[in-house]
């Protein structure tokens, strides 16, 4: 090893240590300890720029959907869950809650940014011909991965491979290799699937924001009954990132007696205006 990568390598092994000691104690809405190398708001900042690239592309390609029956329901039961997210977290009252609809009638999938920036294919209600309560339970478990900043614990995760990828550069003379891992390192965070503990997380925070917005909470079980009912040769998007073990409809299950008494009159939640992106 040359010293200018000897130096190199100190460099970040210094600056790794520097980060385990600065990484934040974060709890998530669950009491659950977070690995955070990433603040919430910067993670809010690199998600709205990778969401403005998506929806521009699809405008390119003319794979928004503004029928105004589609665009009515979704903003109808968005804005419900919203409203009760902003009551709930009151931080989240300044995001830009918004939605792309995709006209994508074979890919079923949904999917909810850091700051509130959402996405629905057209895929979820042509295969599987979701209630609005069905519907309302997938977008309720997406804004509970941004509401429990699960987008930071992603872009932590790519984070830290990333300082790896660049001390074993160094180490092995590759500089190159490791100044391409930390470009890459943002994007690949938003890729990244979500853990199957977020993915846990996010059902029970979904499942409750479902109803206490006033949707039937056993619309869940029903939901992923129609997941797996679904062509095992030609999975959907959504079950390739959204791990369901075998007993997942089993826990939701037991979870609905609870859910019954938040919200016994189902009681419906107002409208948060949410940005149908067109």
């Amino acid at each position: 090893m040359t010293n200018a990568s000897r130096c190199f390598l100190y460099q970040y092994l210094w600056l790794v240590s520097c980060l385990v000691l600065l990484v934040s104690c974060s709890t998530s809405p669950t009491g659950r300890n977070q690995f955070i190398l990433i603040s919430p708001d910067a993670a809010i900042i690199e998600s709205e720029t990778a969401y403005l690239s998506t929806v521009r592309q699809l405008d390119d390609e003319d794979k928004l959907v503004d029928d105004p029956l589609i665009v009515a329901r979704v903003a109808r039961i968005t804005g419900r869950l919203v409203s009760v997210a902003v009551s709930e977290f009151p931080e989240s009252a300044n995001w830009k809650w918004s939605v792309a609809i995709v006209d994508d009638p074979d890919t079923v999938n949904a999917w909810c940014m850091a700051g509130g920036r959402m996405a629905a294919y057209t895929g979820l209600f042509d295969k599987l011909e979701l209630t609005d309560d069905e519907f309302a339970q997938i977008m309720g478990h997406e804004i509970s991965h941004a509401l429990a900043n699960h987008t930071a614990e992603r872009m932590s995760r790519a984070m830290a491979t990333t300082l790896g990828v660049a001390i074993f550069g160094a180490a092995s003379d590759n500089s190159g290799a490791a100044m391409a891992g930390a470009a890459m390192a943002a994007n690949v965070a938003l890729t990244l699937p979500n853990s199957r503990t977020a993915e846990s997380e996010a059902d029970v925070m979904g499942m409750s924001l479902a109803t206490k917005a006033g949707f039937d909470p056993e619309a869940a079980v029903t939901l992923w009954q129609k997941m797996g009912d679904l062509d095992d040769k030609r999975p959907a998007e959504f079950l390739s990132t959204h791990p369901a073990p075998e007993n997942r409809q089993a826990a939701l299950n037991t979870m609905i007696p609870e859910m019954l008494r938040v919200n016994p009159n189902r009681k419906k939640a107002a409208i948060h205006p949410v940005t149908i992106v067109q």
